[in-house]
């Protein structure tokens, strides 16, 4: 198992399941260039080698999130920055359907900040 895969599999379920169906989708959204890489022991997410977002837990909201880089340019009131300069988080809750177009998009407006 790699180190990827081994972050995931120490998650619960429902958690694991949502967050591997996200991995899924955000890889697959653009696979020539998205990759995968494991940075802080955390998954993330590079579009042309160059950040785009990262899987995380916060302990404040009890709650896995993604977070995206160029945060700070991204303008929806789902979006938390919490002190934070360049990223923005969205929390993610497995009681609820995943937004799956609406973090695809997001994705997509933060790939245009990076080009």
């Amino acid at each position: 198992m790699n180190p990827i895969q081994e972050y995931f599999y120490r998650i619960d379920e429902p958690e694991r399941s949502t967050l591997l169906f996200l991995r899924k989708k955000i890889l697959e959204s653009d696979t020539e260039n998205i990759t995968e890489t494991l940075s802080f022991g955390l998954p993330f997410f590079k579009y042309k080698k160059k950040m785009l977002c990262y899987l995380y837990y916060s302990k404040k909201h009890q709650q896995h999130y993604i977070s995206f880089y160029h945060g700070d340019k991204l303008d929806h009131p789902l979006l938390l920055q919490e002190g934070r300069k360049k990223f923005k988080i969205l929390l993610i809750d497995t009681d609820e359907d995943l937004p799956l177009d609406f973090i695809l998009n997001l994705i997509k407006e933060v790939k245009q900040y990076i080009k």
